[in-house]
């Protein structure tokens, strides 16, 4: 397994590799983020408290120690530190972000980045379909619209719905780190973010290895992919199909899923200059059986998304980062699976375009961070939108807005002590919706080698999405005047590291209003989803990580508590927002076996709040359940082969109304490295 050194070396380490990166989500923070990672675990949380540097596996570690002293620069192969967007000399973060690491992704009994994110212990996934078919992604009891979901530091989010949104182009070979920032983070991404953000880091395109990937499984799963690294770039090309688990009530498969993706990479540098840039297509059709209806169970939905943009860094007295980047969606649902004679397929295109300039400089009394984004949405519907002018195919509907912002972030160091202040202003176009201010503060201390406290303060916001605008269709009925959601919210917590053991312990108190939901009045004799904002709805909740690591077994303990507090009529079923994890446990374990023989562990136990209405206008309350996943793997220097088994407990659980997940999933598969047979 992995072996972990220190060494009490008093200096800061820059790392060449990663450190400059503006992509990384802590380059939104506000300072050099140190990841303090215990090889082991398969999620981790990105602070250190100790006086050195240690070396992880693949993961260097910077301890703090003076508060300014200068950077020197180390090269050092795959070092999975960030710099900032307004990078500091020693990485002191008073905010605590949970980090997935290139090791778990490869150690993880996953088929998706959706699946990676269910061991994260604040993030709530609510999965439709398997493969990643559609998943509805929160964070600490937030809804899938109100966190921001970024590639590469690009916002990615669709102004359509959140529904779709981890359509994301990359294969899990691409993916070098996942990071989720929990909490309030508007004044980095502005309009989206309004409980976190989560960050899909991919490979910078200098990688050298190639690789070639075949697996197959229960429910005629079939998954190929190829990688291929040449001169600063790289090309990954996927294609995935599985029958699904299920069929409709007239025989025909209706969880079915075929999906292909493909993702380029590269990347420029020159003296003080560095360009990166990428470009990917996804595009996949999946059954959608009783996803949005339970009267109907063989619904059909379609994507194709493209994604491209490229980000620069100069250097200089003043650090400037420029993004510019354009996201295009498609989406086409069947309420009845190729029948659109009888009932009309939704279709829907979106563009997002999008530049940003951040900035940061040094002078007397710290560091200093500034800049600017211009973000453009617009869509073109079938049904959501104001009339065109000029309908033209399928779309007879649009809207278009745009959201400027400015943001400002000062950061003060001593010694012990560190302190990060910024806001941000925002003004969109929607509903003439005037710059409105969001503050925020971070600050932790560190007392000795192994403790360290933080609390922040930090407000947010998020602008509807255009179908809770507008989607007034098949028993739902939008209002367009909704407001923007806002939040306030507190957190402080305490985390202890040392060589064997790292325990994090934190509480949050989470206070929002105007929050969007759809909710249905079930005392009406045909009862509609409205959407609605809510007036107010208080969160509290707790977490507590434990990580140890012990010669060949490593595990981890994750715990979270949520309580929402609203005044509701009981007569009123919500949709998203008081269905919340109160619950959520998780545990992994990674074993070294025997020689090449590696065995990964996870396992997962929910309780959610709310409930849901069966076809027959039953109200049935969600029940607790648990998963267990494995992953047996034999790995050598220029091929894998692993054996997986998903929910071995074969254990038929609802999580999102009324869509029976499957049962027990077996896959196996073989992985070839070709730059290792040929040598690197």
């Amino acid at each position: 397994m992995y072996f972990k050194r220190q060494f009490n070396q008093r200096k800061a380490i820059r790392f060449r590799q990663f450190s400059r990166k503006g992509y990384a989500l802590f380059a939104c923070l506000g300072r050099v983020v140190t990841i303090g990672v215990l090889s082991v675990a398969t999620l981790r949380s990105a602070a250190v408290t100790t006086d050195s540097v240690s070396v992880v596996g693949d993961v260097y570690v910077v301890g703090d120690s003076v508060a300014n002293t200068p950077d020197k620069e180390a090269t050092l192969d795959d070092v999975e530190v960030t710099g900032s967007r307004a990078p500091l000399a020693l990485g002191q973060a008073a905010r605590m972000v949970t980090v997935l690491t290139r090791d778990d992704i490869q150690a993880a009994p996953v088929q998706s980045i959706n699946d990676l994110l269910k061991m994260a212990i604040g993030v709530d996934v609510r999965q439709r379909g398997p493969l990643g078919a559609q998943t509805d992604v929160g964070i600490r009891g937030s809804t899938q619209e109100q966190i921001t979901i970024l590639l590469n530091g690009i916002n990615i989010c669709d102004p359509q719905t959140g529904h779709n949104a981890f359509d994301l182009p990359c294969d899990l070979s691409d993916i070098i780190r996942i990071e989720v920032l929990e909490g309030p983070a508007s004044r980095v991404y502005g309009t989206s973010s309004l409980v976190g953000a989560i960050n899909i880091v991919t490979n910078d395109g200098k990688s050298k290895r190639s690789e070639v990937r075949v697996e197959g499984g229960s429910f005629g799963y079939l998954s190929a992919a190829a990688k291929l690294s040449i001169v600063n770039s790289q090309l990954s090309i996927n294609y995935t199909r599985s029958d699904g688990y299920q069929r409709s009530k007239a025989g025909a498969l209706n969880s079915d899923y075929s999906g292909v993706k493909a993702f380029y990479q590269g990347a420029y540098t020159k003296e003080q200059i560095r360009l990166n840039w990428h470009a990917g297509i996804s595009s996949k059709g999946w059954g959608s059986n009783t996803f949005y209806s339970a009267r109907y169970d063989e619904q059909y939905e379609h994507t194709t998304k493209l994604f491209t943009a490229l980000q620069g860094e100069t250097e200089g007295f003043i650090h400037f980062r420029p993004a510019i980047y354009w996201n295009r969606s498609y989406d086409r649902f069947e309420l009845i699976r190729g029948s659109e004679a009888k009932v009309p397929f939704n279709h829907h295109r979106t563009d997002v375009f999008g530049i940003n300039l951040n900035s940061y400089f040094d002078w007397q009394w710290g560091r200093t961070a500034l800049g600017a984004e211009f973000r453009n949405e617009d869509i073109v519907s079938g049904n959501l939108g104001e009339p065109l002018n000029n309908p033209h195919g399928h779309y007879k509907y649009g809207l278009n807005r745009s959201n400027l912002s400015f943001y400002l972030e000062h950061n003060l160091l001593l010694k012990k002590f560190t302190i990060s202040a910024g806001l941000i202003t925002v003004k969109n176009t929607w509903n003439e919706m005037p710059f409105t201010l969001y503050p925020g503060i971070d600050a932790s201390l560190r007392l000795g080698d192994h403790w360290k406290l933080y609390a922040s303060y930090n407000a947010s916001l998020r602008m509807p999405s255009f179908t809770e605008l507008y989607y007034s269709v098949g028993g739902h009925k939008a209002d367009k005047y909704l407001k923007a959601e806002e939040m306030q919210a507190l957190e402080g917590g305490v985390k202890y590291s040392s060589r064997w053991l790292t325990v994090h312990t934190s509480i949050f108190h989470h206070h929002a209003r105007n929050m969007i939901d759809w909710v249905m009045d079930t005392r009406n004799a045909d009862p509609v989803w409205q959407s609605v904002n809510h007036t107010k709805i208080n969160t509290l909740g707790e977490e507590i990580t434990l990580n140890s690591q012990l010669s060949s077994l490593n595990f981890q303990l994750s715990y979270c508590h949520l309580h929402q507090s609203k005044d509701e009529q009981p007569f009123l079923q919500s949709q998203y927002s008081l269905e919340y994890l109160r619950h959520k446990m998780t545990a992994q374990v990674q074993m070294h076996l025997w020689e090449a023989f590696d065995l990964t562990l996870n396992y997962r136990w929910q309780d959610r709040m709310g409930s849901y209405t069966t076809v027959d206008g039953e109200v049935r309350a969600y029940h607790p359940y648990s998963v267990v996943d494995a992953r047996l793997s034999w790995d050598q220097a220029g091929y894998a082969i692993y054996l997986e088994g998903n929910n071995l407990t074969n254990h038929r659980y609802v999580d999102y109304g009324n869509v029976v997940q499957p049962g027990c999933w077996i896959t196996a598969g073989i992985k070839l490295k070709v730059s290792d047979f040929w040598g690197d």
